[in-house]
């Protein structure tokens, strides 16, 4: 069944019970003034009460659209699964960590609706600590910007201009954090964009099963002639590892870890490979391989 509404909110749910009930509080609170909107939860086969808990959750919300797997289809996929629920002028992906409670959707649609060639925006994500969501804030890993961080040069130089501009490259560690401006892509928790759009580039790429796919999705759009906006008039709490690489379970810690590092293969691959000789490729894929065995 297909809905018309200004934005579609699209939250995953997978083993969060706690978290992701907050999340939809703290949305629905945002959005008590707002009835132009839809919410879909894909709940990726959960097993600590997960379901039980979204289903009650519906009981009292009737517009929710609620989707549950049988298997954990990942991030990608479940995803594209909820877009196909939806004809929205907006999309948000929002992770089911975000608090979203004094967020104002209003302002920020209306600024996206007077700028119509802005393919992508994200708000200011604070950690609980008060710091900004450093992964909400990127440009892409390019190879200099890649050497830059993982050599810990964008950490020794980020409070030092000139210089953070030079290794700074892929936090954006020399832009005013308080001012709106372009970056090259946020994460997936608040990933804003257009239902046109995705349509046109394709949404996700599920060869990303998890991790990569949001800086994939924004480089596409980016391709397609957008701006990504970092809109930090607007704020809201990303609680952030309380899943994914901090799960407490060993097998599903080395399996996402597995994810993590496979989807920098798969970015490389799909859109810098080409620019660089076989050498230099099979260099690039040695020291992820290496990243991964010492990490």
């Amino acid at each position: 069944m297909r809905i018309m509404a200004k934005l579609s909110i699209i939250i995953l749910s997978y083993n969060t019970k706690e978290i992701t009930l907050s999340c939809l509080q703290s949305l629905y609170q945002a959005l008590r003034n707002n009835k132009n909107y839809q919410v879909i939860v894909v709940d990726n086969a959960s097993c600590d009460g997960s379901k039980v808990m979204l289903r009650h959750f519906k009981e009292q919300h009737q517009d929710l659209i609620l989707l549950c797997n049988q298997t954990n289809l990942g991030f990608t996929k479940a995803n594209n699964q909820a877009l196909k629920a939806t004809d929205a002028d907006y999309v948000l992906f929002l992770n089911s960590d975000v608090m979203v409670k004094e967020l104002d959707f209003g302002e920020i649609l209306k600024y996206l609706d007077n700028h119509q060639n802005i393919g992508l925006l994200t708000i200011k994500l604070l950690l609980p600590s008060g710091q900004i969501d450093p992964a909400s804030h990127r440009g892409f890993p390019n190879l200099w910007n890649s050497f830059c961080y993982f050599s810990k040069l964008e950490k020794l130089f980020a409070d030092i201009p000139p210089l953070n501009r030079l290794f700074g490259g892929y936090h954006l560690s020399y832009l005013d954090l308080n001012q709106i401006h372009e970056i090259d892509s946020p994460n997936g928790a608040f990933f804003l964009t257009r239902k046109h759009i995705l349509d046109r580039v394709g949404g996700f790429d599920e060869k990303f099963f998890m991790y990569g796919e949001d800086l994939d999705l924004a480089f596409r759009i980016k391709q397609a002639g957008f701006r990504v906006i970092y809109y930090p008039l607007q704020q809201a709490i990303h609680l952030k590892y309380t899943s994914g690489l901090q799960q407490e379970d060993e097998s599903t810690r080395k399996k996402i870890k597995s994810h993590f590092y496979e989807a920098m293969k798969i970015f490389y691959k799909k859109h810098y490979e080409t620019k660089y000789s076989l050498i230099c490729n099979k260099l690039i894929y040695f020291f992820i391989d290496l990243l991964y065995k010492f990490s």
